[in-house]
């Protein structure tokens, strides 16, 4: 556990906007301002200063109790997001995540991959995601031992997916509609046609379906950015 609140407190201290990685963390959490500011004996204000980078860049002392703070919030609902982010510091050969410094929109995304929408393009403004995951489609679906599959959230559930090795998108929508936790978009990586079935579940599911003909390290240098 203190390697990751070590690794939490690093991005901070090294990001040009302390603020907004401390909001990122925060809401990943899914802990308000004011339940923070109340755990912490400050206003919200002051919260929302530090986040808005409206105060001087936080102290070493200041990060250490914001930091020990969300994990502390997070032990008394039963640790779900410190689990979450221990699961997700392994490597593994059939997938690799990477969390944003910040939260993006779905358009966002699309812009900076290049990609163009076929489904639920109503929703691609309004939907967060603090990260993605890169998927190898035959590698997890074939052989990816059942268990792991909660590893490919990372930390947070709300990420897209970005697909490689896929003909039609079929498989992986396929499998992201039987599963009980859904990843807020799809990125099928060089298709000319996706498959009408991944169409209908993306619809009903309401999750985008994100194609783009750009390779792998253009997208993740794309990301990077972020």
């Amino acid at each position: 556990m203190e390697k990751i609140k070590l690794m939490i407190s690093g991005e901070i201290v090294m990001s040009s906007n302390p603020g907004e990685v401390m909001r990122k963390w925060r809401e990943l959490f899914n802990i308000s301002q004011s339940e923070l500011a109340d755990y912490l004996g400050i206003s919200s204000s002051t919260i929302s200063d530090y986040e808005g980078n409206r105060r001087e860049n936080p102290g070493i002392k200041v990060i250490r109790r914001f930091v020990n703070a969300i994990f502390d919030i997070d032990s008394k609902r039963g640790s779900p997001v410190a689990k979450r982010l221990m699961m997700s510091e392994k490597d593994s050969e059939y997938y690799e995540t990477k969390e944003f410094a910040r939260a993006i929109s779905i358009k966002d995304l699309v812009e900076l991959i290049g990609g163009e929408v076929l489904t639920n393009k109503e929703l691609i403004e309004d939907i967060k995601i603090y990260g993605y995951t890169i998927i190898d489609s035959l590698k997890v679906i074939l052989d990816m031992p059942y268990e792991d599959f909660p590893k490919l959230y990372g930390a947070v559930g709300e990420r897209a997916f970005i697909f490689i090795g896929v003909s039609t998108g079929r498989s992986p929508l396929v499998v992201i509609r039987i599963a009980p936790v859904k990843p807020k978009a799809v990125v099928l990586i060089g298709i000319k046609k996706v498959d009408e079935l991944a169409l209908k579940i993306s619809e009903r599911e309401r999750i985008p379906i994100i194609v783009t003909q750009k390779d792998v390290k253009e997208i993740k240098e794309a990301l990077s950015k972020i």
